[in-house]
């Protein structure tokens, strides 16, 4: 099932055009600003995840133009996944987090 919602702000209030698209079926959330997709969370299928540190049980994806297009897209990307964009950085730079290009309105890796 998928389902979408806006952004909550920090007053409880929804975020106009900050929205999170939940697949139930794929076990992913995707974050979308205005008509762009920014980032995508898949859970990764493994058998002992507990022993794995937190950020690799999950594959990031981010677009690699919009990612980090304008401070509304980086604070609530950082809300998304819930860090900043320092850490969104590293992660890209150690490999962590994978950019893709943009095709028609998907993300192609």
């Amino acid at each position: 099932m998928i389902k979408a919602k806006n952004i909550i702000s920090d007053k409880g209030n929804p975020i106009t055009n900050q929205i999170i698209i939940t697949d139930s079926k794929k076990d992913s959330e995707t974050f979308q600003s205005y008509d762009s997709i920014i980032a995508i969370k898949e859970k990764k299928n493994e058998r002992y995840s507990y022993a794995v540190p937190e950020e690799h049980k999950t594959n990031v994806t981010l677009d690699e133009y919009y990612w980090n297009y304008s401070r509304t897209t980086a604070k609530y990307r950082n809300k998304f996944l819930n860090e900043t964009t320092e850490e969104t950085k590293r992660k890209i730079k150690e490999g962590i987090y994978l950019l893709a290009q943009r095709i028609k309105g998907r993300i192609i890796v």
